[in-house]
Protein backbone atom coordinates (compact mmCIF):
# COMPACT_ATOMS: atom_id res chain seq x y z
CA UNK A 1 0.00 0.00 0.00
CA UNK A 2 1.10 3.26 -0.33
CA UNK A 3 0.77 6.29 1.74
CA UNK A 4 0.12 10.18 1.14
CA UNK A 5 -0.76 13.19 3.00
CA UNK A 6 -1.07 16.74 2.74
CA UNK A 7 -1.16 17.00 -0.87
CA UNK A 8 -2.44 20.46 -0.84
CA UNK A 9 -3.55 21.03 -4.11
CA UNK A 10 0.15 20.64 -5.60
CA UNK A 11 -1.03 18.63 -8.77
CA UNK A 12 2.49 18.58 -9.81
CA UNK A 13 3.52 16.98 -6.81
CA UNK A 14 0.66 14.82 -6.95
CA UNK A 15 1.40 13.74 -10.02
CA UNK A 16 5.22 12.69 -9.64
CA UNK A 17 4.22 10.59 -6.68
CA UNK A 18 1.91 8.26 -8.73
CA UNK A 19 4.43 7.67 -11.11
CA UNK A 20 6.42 6.68 -8.74
CA UNK A 21 3.58 4.38 -7.03
CA UNK A 22 2.51 2.81 -11.13
CA UNK A 23 6.62 2.11 -11.06
CA UNK A 24 6.47 0.33 -8.16
CA UNK A 25 2.73 -1.43 -8.93
CA UNK A 26 1.11 -0.50 -5.73
CA UNK A 27 -1.92 -2.22 -4.83
CA UNK A 28 -3.61 -0.04 -2.93
CA UNK A 29 -3.47 4.03 -1.64
CA UNK A 30 -4.86 5.54 1.38
CA UNK A 31 -4.62 9.56 1.71
CA UNK A 32 -4.41 10.54 5.43
CA UNK A 33 -6.08 14.59 4.15
CA UNK A 34 -5.59 17.85 3.17
CA UNK A 35 -6.07 17.37 -0.24
CA UNK A 36 -6.67 21.08 -0.77
CA UNK A 37 -5.23 24.46 0.57
CA UNK A 38 -2.41 26.55 -0.24
CA UNK A 39 -1.85 25.20 -4.05
CA UNK A 40 -3.29 26.35 -7.30
CA UNK A 41 -5.32 22.96 -8.41
CA UNK A 42 -8.07 21.98 -5.62
CA UNK A 43 -10.01 20.44 -7.93
CA UNK A 44 -7.62 18.78 -10.06
CA UNK A 45 -6.17 16.56 -7.32
CA UNK A 46 -9.61 16.17 -5.86
CA UNK A 47 -10.13 14.81 -9.84
CA UNK A 48 -6.82 12.61 -9.76
CA UNK A 49 -7.53 11.04 -6.62
CA UNK A 50 -10.94 9.98 -7.76
CA UNK A 51 -9.83 8.60 -10.41
CA UNK A 52 -7.66 6.28 -8.84
CA UNK A 53 -10.06 4.95 -6.49
CA UNK A 54 -7.98 6.42 -3.54
CA UNK A 55 -9.13 5.92 0.44
CA UNK A 56 -8.84 9.20 1.85
CA UNK A 57 -9.78 10.65 5.17
CA UNK A 58 -10.59 14.09 5.82
CA UNK A 59 -8.26 17.23 6.86
CA UNK A 60 -8.43 20.30 8.64
CA UNK A 61 -7.83 22.02 5.26
CA UNK A 62 -10.60 20.29 3.71
CA UNK A 63 -12.61 20.69 6.43
CA UNK A 64 -11.91 24.74 6.41
CA UNK A 65 -12.95 25.12 2.71
CA UNK A 66 -16.27 23.67 3.75
CA UNK A 67 -16.51 25.68 6.61
CA UNK A 68 -14.80 28.77 6.87
CA UNK A 69 -15.12 28.91 10.91
CA UNK A 70 -12.73 25.93 10.91
CA UNK A 71 -10.06 28.59 9.58
CA UNK A 72 -10.42 30.93 12.32
CA UNK A 73 -7.07 30.28 13.57
CA UNK A 74 -5.66 29.73 10.55
CA UNK A 75 -2.58 32.24 9.87
CA UNK A 76 -3.69 34.91 7.52
CA UNK A 77 -1.89 32.65 4.50
CA UNK A 78 -3.61 30.15 4.73
CA UNK A 79 -7.03 31.62 5.08
CA UNK A 80 -6.34 33.47 2.22
CA UNK A 81 -5.68 30.18 0.40
CA UNK A 82 -8.81 28.54 2.16
CA UNK A 83 -10.79 31.52 1.57
CA UNK A 84 -9.82 31.34 -2.38
CA UNK A 85 -10.07 27.36 -2.63
CA UNK A 86 -13.34 27.48 -1.34
CA UNK A 87 -14.46 29.73 -4.01
CA UNK A 88 -12.96 27.58 -6.65
CA UNK A 89 -14.36 24.21 -5.59
CA UNK A 90 -17.09 22.34 -7.97
CA UNK A 91 -20.30 21.16 -6.56
CA UNK A 92 -19.26 17.85 -7.21
CA UNK A 93 -16.13 18.12 -5.16
CA UNK A 94 -17.35 19.73 -2.55
CA UNK A 95 -19.77 16.39 -1.78
CA UNK A 96 -16.72 13.85 -1.80
CA UNK A 97 -15.03 16.48 1.02
CA UNK A 98 -18.22 16.60 2.75
CA UNK A 99 -18.36 12.72 3.02
CA UNK A 100 -15.13 11.90 3.69
CA UNK A 101 -14.02 10.17 7.02
CA UNK A 102 -11.87 11.62 9.85
CA UNK A 103 -10.43 7.68 9.99
CA UNK A 104 -10.47 4.59 8.03
CA UNK A 105 -9.33 1.06 9.51
CA UNK A 106 -8.38 -1.19 7.20
CA UNK A 107 -5.58 -3.72 5.69
CA UNK A 108 -4.53 -3.67 10.24
CA UNK A 109 -3.59 -0.29 9.80
CA UNK A 110 -5.19 2.77 11.43
CA UNK A 111 -5.65 6.10 9.45
CA UNK A 112 -5.89 9.64 10.75
CA UNK A 113 -4.95 12.88 9.55
CA UNK A 114 -3.99 14.25 13.09
CA UNK A 115 -4.54 12.14 15.86
CA UNK A 116 -6.33 8.97 17.19
CA UNK A 117 -7.99 9.96 19.48
CA UNK A 118 -10.02 12.88 18.63
CA UNK A 119 -9.31 13.44 14.75
CA UNK A 120 -11.87 16.13 14.69
CA UNK A 121 -9.37 18.39 17.13
CA UNK A 122 -6.24 18.52 14.36
CA UNK A 123 -4.02 18.31 17.43
CA UNK A 124 -0.10 17.59 16.41
CA UNK A 125 2.36 14.34 16.80
CA UNK A 126 5.66 16.03 16.13
CA UNK A 127 7.95 13.73 18.39
CA UNK A 128 8.19 10.71 20.39
CA UNK A 129 6.76 11.72 23.55
CA UNK A 130 3.98 13.78 21.80
CA UNK A 131 3.53 9.94 20.19
CA UNK A 132 3.53 7.71 23.78
CA UNK A 133 -0.20 9.04 24.62
CA UNK A 134 -2.02 8.20 21.63
CA UNK A 135 -1.21 4.49 21.45
CA UNK A 136 -3.83 3.58 23.40
CA UNK A 137 -6.63 5.57 20.66
CA UNK A 138 -5.80 2.80 18.63
CA UNK A 139 -5.63 -1.45 18.09
CA UNK A 140 -4.03 -1.82 15.18
CA UNK A 141 -0.35 -2.45 14.94
CA UNK A 142 0.02 0.97 13.07
CA UNK A 143 -1.46 4.52 12.89
CA UNK A 144 -0.80 6.14 10.18
CA UNK A 145 -0.65 10.13 10.33
CA UNK A 146 -0.04 13.48 8.36
CA UNK A 147 -0.83 16.73 9.37
CA UNK A 148 2.32 18.12 10.34
CA UNK A 149 4.32 17.40 7.09
CA UNK A 150 7.48 16.07 8.83
CA UNK A 151 7.67 12.75 8.36
CA UNK A 152 8.76 9.93 11.33
CA UNK A 153 8.66 7.06 13.01
CA UNK A 154 7.02 6.41 16.26
CA UNK A 155 7.72 3.15 17.90
CA UNK A 156 5.57 2.39 21.10
CA UNK A 157 8.59 1.33 22.74
CA UNK A 158 10.44 4.53 22.32
CA UNK A 159 13.12 2.66 21.20
CA UNK A 160 12.75 1.15 17.80
CA UNK A 161 13.22 3.56 14.39
CA UNK A 162 12.57 1.14 12.26
CA UNK A 163 8.89 -0.65 11.54
CA UNK A 164 9.35 -4.18 12.82
CA UNK A 165 6.61 -6.84 13.49
CA UNK A 166 5.51 -7.39 16.64
CA UNK A 167 6.09 -3.80 17.97
CA UNK A 168 3.31 -0.72 17.20
CA UNK A 169 3.85 2.56 15.68
CA UNK A 170 2.55 5.88 14.66
CA UNK A 171 4.03 7.02 11.33
CA UNK A 172 4.04 10.48 9.82
CA UNK A 173 4.71 9.50 6.03
CA UNK A 174 5.20 13.85 5.58
CA UNK A 175 3.91 15.94 2.64
CA UNK A 176 3.32 15.38 -0.91
CA UNK A 177 2.73 18.83 -1.89
CA UNK A 178 4.36 21.11 1.16
CA UNK A 179 7.03 19.63 3.32
CA UNK A 180 8.47 21.34 6.38
CA UNK A 181 11.62 19.45 7.22
CA UNK A 182 14.09 21.85 5.27
CA UNK A 183 13.54 19.08 2.32
CA UNK A 184 11.62 20.78 -0.47
CA UNK A 185 10.85 17.11 -2.25
CA UNK A 186 7.84 15.14 -2.05
CA UNK A 187 7.47 12.59 0.88
CA UNK A 188 5.33 9.34 1.38
CA UNK A 189 4.79 6.08 2.46
CA UNK A 190 4.88 2.97 1.16
CA UNK A 191 4.27 -0.31 3.09
CA UNK A 192 4.63 -4.22 2.12
CA UNK A 193 2.02 -5.84 4.52
CA UNK A 194 3.21 -9.03 3.68
CA UNK A 195 6.63 -8.40 4.61
CA UNK A 196 6.07 -5.62 6.82
CA UNK A 197 8.58 -3.38 5.78
CA UNK A 198 7.89 0.24 5.28
CA UNK A 199 9.55 2.86 2.90
CA UNK A 200 9.74 6.50 3.07
CA UNK A 201 10.03 7.67 -0.53
CA UNK A 202 10.87 11.06 -1.46
CA UNK A 203 11.36 12.42 -4.87
CA UNK A 204 11.78 15.73 -6.43
CA UNK A 205 9.35 17.29 -9.17
CA UNK A 206 8.49 20.38 -11.03
CA UNK A 207 8.70 23.09 -8.05
CA UNK A 208 9.10 25.29 -10.19
CA UNK A 209 5.75 25.33 -12.05
CA UNK A 210 3.80 24.54 -8.64
CA UNK A 211 4.97 28.38 -7.34
CA UNK A 212 4.25 29.49 -10.72
CA UNK A 213 0.91 28.37 -10.66
CA UNK A 214 0.25 30.01 -7.02
CA UNK A 215 1.65 33.37 -8.14
CA UNK A 216 -0.47 33.01 -11.61
CA UNK A 217 -3.50 32.04 -9.66
CA UNK A 218 -3.27 35.35 -7.15
CA UNK A 219 -2.79 33.79 -4.14
CA UNK A 220 -0.04 34.85 -1.88
CA UNK A 221 2.79 34.64 -3.55
CA UNK A 222 4.96 33.20 -0.23
CA UNK A 223 2.63 29.95 -0.55
CA UNK A 224 4.74 29.81 -3.85
CA UNK A 225 7.84 30.63 -2.42
CA UNK A 226 7.79 28.40 0.96
CA UNK A 227 7.38 25.17 -1.53
CA UNK A 228 11.54 26.02 -2.64
CA UNK A 229 13.12 25.58 0.63
CA UNK A 230 10.66 23.11 2.02
CA UNK A 231 9.38 25.12 5.10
Amino acid sequence: IAIISDIHANLEALEKAFEIIDYKKIDRVYCLGDIIGYGANPNECVAALLSRGVSSIIGNHDKAALDLRVAAQFNRYARAAVEWTAKQLTQANIEYLSNLPYTIVADDCTFVHATPDKPEEWNYIVSEYDAQEFFEFFTTPICWVGHSHVSGVFCEDMKSVEVEKGKRYIVNVGSIGQPRNGDWRLSFGIFDLDEWRYEHVVSEYNVALARKKIVEAGLPPYLGDRLLSGM
